[in-house]
């Protein structure tokens, strides 16, 4: 059983999402271990990319932080190595099609296998060109995770069927942020996967209570944060270990209750 299987077999799973190098890599090789175990069960890395384009203003202002204070790929292969001698947490990396081919597809998913990830998650790739990465990924042994969205209707049934690790279901129209309301009929989504493959479905997009992760949760597997969390580290920086991790906790004692 692959570390991702292993955390959904135990329950629902809170993943919670950080850009990586934010305010500097020093505190995400902090942070990582330190949101485990307030009980993060699986961590997304975002890569910091110049366009970023299933972001909303939080995490593309993150990005530019990052991408000023010259964090490069290599450097935060170098980070995830040392975060890998203080945990052993799931790791997926979130990043966009351009800076993988840019680094060289199959050298970046070696680098990522060597330096302990375990998932790829690329918003802006189709599943139809997914044999891109996929060839790459099982050579090394990442899971390449698919995404779906309210309007992959009758797509989600093929999407789900190829599928590995878990699938990442868009509860949103629009680019990530923190939304008051969620309409989207999640419940049909996850049914539609489940009719096509017993996969665990993660929500995300727009998150950010713990009221908002209790109803999500009711339907999902899984949930997914990551504009409330990367508002947290923006608005304390290089103090922001302790209000994230409080953060982690509340949102995982809300799906797990």
């Amino acid at each position: 059983m692959s570390r991702i299987s292993e955390v959904f077999s135990k329950g629902k799973a809170f993943i919670p999402f950080i850009t990586a190098g934010d305010p500097d890599l020093a505190l995400t090789e902090e942070l990582v271990p330190a949101m485990a175990l307030a009980g993060a069960d699986l961590i997304e890395l975002g890569i910091p990319f110049s366009d970023p384009i299933a972001e909303g203003i939080v995490i593309q202002e993150a990005d530019m932080r990052v991408l000023a204070s010259g964090t490069t790929t290599d450097k935060l292969f170098d980070s995830v190595k040392r975060i890998r001698q203080k945990t052993d947490v799931p790791l997926a990396f979130m990043t966009y099609i351009n800076p993988v081919f840019v680094y060289g597809s199959e050298r970046f998913l070696k680098n990522a296998a060597e330096c302990g990830i375990d998932a790829l998650i690329v918003p802006d790739m189709p599943f139809e060109e997914k044999d891109e990465l996929l060839p790459f990924c099982r050579k090394y042994g990442i899971e390449l995770i698919s995404l779906i969205a309210p309007t992959s209707k009758e797509r989600i049934r093929a999407i789900a069927s190829e599928s590995e690790g878990f699938i990442y279901c868009v509860s949103s129209m629009g680019v990530t942020g923190v939304r008051t309301e969620i309409n989207t009929n999640i419940e049909e989504m996850v049914s539609l996967v489940k009719e096509a493959k017993e996969i665990p479905c993660a929500i995300g997009f727009g998150i950010s209570t713990p009221e908002q992760a209790r109803e999500m949760s009711k339907s999902a597997d899984g949930v997914i944060v990551g504009s409330a969390i990367v508002k947290i580290a923006a608005k304390y920086g290089k103090d922001c270990v302790g209000p994230v991790c409080d953060y982690v906790r509340e949102m995982k004692a809300a799906i797990s209750g």
